[in-house]
């Protein structure tokens, strides 16, 4: 339900948002700019009497005296009946330069405030300031909610695409600012439409007696010298040889009137909590004689032109992932049913890909949300649940009903089931809404077909084994081939092999691949706008191959940084695996389709705390990259387990290099074919337990890159280790200090 306001709103309402900002980005520069050039140090001790005193002999026909919020000081004046107005120094009083209004400005500020359409103008700008509110707190809500609770609300946003990260990123950062400009805002054309009372003042009334006698110099009179300038906003000088005129004064503090021949305060009259309460809002909403939040507000409404795009990409890419599905049974008939549980729709894919293979192989099958969970399936012989998790274990908005519909289910159905959940193992309570669902399932009698799996980022190679299974259970050979829509790829050339692990039957090799030769590519087009760049990555971050014949991509995790000139990978061969067979078998010189992915909720944080790496095998890939950018010499301990370090101790020499110019710190190696102190990754954890527990204290990150087997038998070494210190890897992993990269 918040997912759909803040989309309807956001669309609803772009372009009165979007003008909103930028004009007033725009606007957010003035009071700086107003402040660089005016003098107001100081002006706390200089009086209006000694200010207006020097002013007298340099403009003789004074009008009116103006002090701006940023403290310009401006005279407005005749001479030879010409109006004219300057800016003036508060010291001297000499002029500073004449004072102009351009009529951009003025546009500028009518278009801010009105669209240029007066009344209505002024109720669609309240409408925009309205949406922009709803909009930071909804855009809130969801954030919460997707980082686990309101502790989690600035924790690293994990398990996105780009569009999404932006978005959530550079929201987050301008919230604050956001919701400042739009509840004053608000405000603001709240009283001009008087849903609040009026702020302003009563004028006090003229005085009913004025002295009448010669003007007094302006410099000695007594209530001019009680003010400061820095208090002043306005002096209006009485009408010229009019003795009962009056000097209007306007303060801080509020307004009144001078005898311009005794110098005496005839009247005042204070502002009222109102005004005070309206003349704050005003100065927070437009930073006038605050331009360090004038400038904090500017930069927060930069973002929203930002946010307008990648929320619309965000949108319509959830939007064009809903699929169409075709020849879907009605309930009553099917005997399959595939109940779907997505937030941004793209589980959606994978339930059609499941359904049309079901359909394909003469069953009838009914697809519907979670949401949707009907109180009886009469000819169902089989059901599947394929659901996201949102958050921190939640349910995803078409999943938010079912725990509710499924314990008003009367009868205890005999209907086998299969869970699938889709979620990222970065988050602390991976796949923990199927997790929910199986538990919940079982509980009500119904029997399992399989056990709950779990697809880590949407993994196409995890759901065609899926696939496979659910074939053996029913007896029909399925093949599931769904792959989210990849961006497109670039062409790479072998450049350098380094081959390990043939004497321990696990052939693996280091892959250094650079930008394909373009000369081979004789089109006119490529020969004109052929580049070798490589594009931009980093280490941790992942490159999708597409090996020949097959649209699905195999992803690796990462050796390299694009700065390092080579993308690099370390790849062991798998018996009968598709792409690994190819990239093993290839040549020096020859190419490779891949594209990169993304992947920076696996990378070191920033900062000088401790580093430890844990991984075995091709794991280590990704963590030697870390160790070979560690330029800035961060604490950093590699753990890792191998086989035999005579075969495939991967990236030896490089290590060695890398402890003795200090880029690690420390290294643990265990192998598990040796036959003398043979051992697990896991058992060096626990043998150094006393200095992981120590660099844990020191407030150390562990990145873990390896097998789910290892990953597994590492969460428990770990949970080991640190239960004296009263932690777990779950809330190391809430702190955004225990990541993953699991295969």
């Amino acid at each position: 339900m918040i997912r759909k306001l803040h989309s309807i709103l956001g669309l609803s309402a772009l372009l009165l948002v979007v003008v909103l900002a930028i004009t007033g980005v725009i606007l957010s520069i003035n009071p700086t700019i107003e402040r660089s050039q005016a003098s107001v140090m100081g002006t706390s001790a200089i009086t209006v009497a000694e200010l207006t005193g020097n002013l007298a002999s340099r403009y003789p026909q004074i009008e009116q005296l103006q002090r701006t919020p940023s403290g310009t000081l401006i005279v407005f004046y005749t001479d030879n009946n010409q109006a004219g107005a300057d800016r003036i120094d508060p010291f001297t009083a000499n002029t500073i330069g004449p004072y102009t209004i351009t009529p951009f400005k003025t546009w500028l500020k009518n278009l801010h405030r009105s669209y240029l359409l007066d009344t209505p103008g002024r109720i669609a700008v309240a409408l925009g300031a309205l949406v922009m509110l709803l909009l930071s707190i909804s855009g809130t809500l969801m954030l919460v909610n997707r980082a686990g609770g309101w502790r989690y609300l600035f924790r690293p946003i994990q398990g996105s695409t780009l569009s999404q990260r932006l978005h959530s990123q550079v929201g987050r950062l301008a919230l604050i600012g956001l919701l400042l400009s739009a509840i004053t805002g608000l405000y603001m054309s709240l009283e001009t439409f008087e849903f609040i009372p009026d702020h302003q003042t009563t004028e006090p009334a003229f005085p009913d007696q004025v002295d009448g006698g010669e003007p007094a110099a302006i410099a000695s009179l007594a209530a001019l010298k009680a003010i400061p300038v820095s208090e002043l906003r306005e002096l209006v000088y009485p009408y010229p040889q009019d003795a009962y005129d009056v000097y209007s004064i306007t303060t801080q503090q509020g307004m009144g009137f001078i005898d311009q021949s005794t110098g005496q305060l005839l009247a005042f009259e204070p502002y009222n909590s109102r005004q005070k309460i309206y003349e704050f809002i005003y100065m927070l909403h437009t930073g006038e004689g605050l331009w360090w939040l004038a400038l904090i507000l500017g930069l927060s409404a930069l973002t929203v032109p930002l946010m307008t795009w990648t929320g619309i990409q965000v949108w319509w890419r959830r939007r064009r992932a809903i699929p169409r599905i075709s020849n879907n049974s009605k309930a009553p008939s099917a005997d399959s049913v595939i109940l779907v549980g997505s937030e941004n729709n793209s589980t959606w894919g994978f339930a059609e890909n499941l359904h049309n293979a079901l359909n394909s192989a003469g069953y009838r099958v009914h697809t519907a949300a979670m949401n949707k969970l009907a109180d009886t399936y009469p000819q169902a012989k089989r059901l599947f649940i394929l659901t996201a998790t949102y958050g921190d274990g939640d349910a995803p908005a078409s999943a938010k009903q079912f725990l509710k519909r499924l314990a008003e289910v009367a009868d205890t159905p005999s209907i086998p089931f299969a869970v699938l959940g889709f979620g990222d193992r970065q988050f602390p309570k991976f796949c923990g809404y199927a997790q929910q669902i199986a538990d919940a399932l079982e509980h009500k009698g119904w029997p399992a077909l399989l056990t709950t799996e779990m697809i880590d980022r949407q993994s196409s190679q995890t759901f065609a084994r899926w696939g496979e299974a659910i074939g053996q259970e029913i007896g029909t050979p399925l093949t599931l081939d769904h792959t989210p829509p990849q961006p497109k790829t670039v062409t790479l050339q072998l450049a350098e092999r380094i081959n390990y692990g043939e004497r321990v039957q696990a052939p693996t090799s280091v892959l250094r691949f650079k930008m394909a030769d373009q000369s081979q590519h004789t089109g006119w087009f490529q020969t004109l706008f052929k580049t070798s760049k490589l594009p931009h990555f980093e280490a941790g971050d992942l490159v999708g191959i597409l090996p020949p014949g097959s649209a699905i991509p195999r992803y690796y995790s990462l050796a390299s940084a694009s700065v390092d000139g080579v993308l690099e990978i370390c790849v062991r061969q798998v018996q009968g695996g598709l792409c690994s067979n190819f990239l093993h078998n290839l040549n020096i010189g020859e190419t490779i389709e891949a594209f990169i992915q993304d992947n920076p909720q696996f990378r070191p944080a920033s900062g000088k705390q401790p580093i430890i790496l844990i991984g075995a095998g091709t794991g280590l890939g990704p963590l030697i990259g870390f160790i070979r950018n560690n330029k800035s010499r961060h604490p950093m301990y590699l753990y890792w387990g191998g086989r035999n370090p005579d075969s495939d101790f991967l990236y030896e020499q490089e290590l060695k290099t890398y402890l003795s110019d200090q880029r690690l710190s420390g290294l643990n190696t265990a192998f598990s074919r040796i036959p003398k102190d043979s051992g697990y990754v896991q058992d060096k954890l626990l043998t150094d337990a006393e200095h992981i527990r120590a660099l844990i204290q020191n407030n150390a990150q562990i990145l873990v890159c390896g097998g789910r087997k290892m990953a597994g038998g590492v969460v428990t070494a770990m949970n080991d280790i640190l239960a004296p210190i009263e932690l777990d890897v779950t809330a190391l992993k809430a702190a955004g200090r225990y990541r993953e990269d699991v295969y």
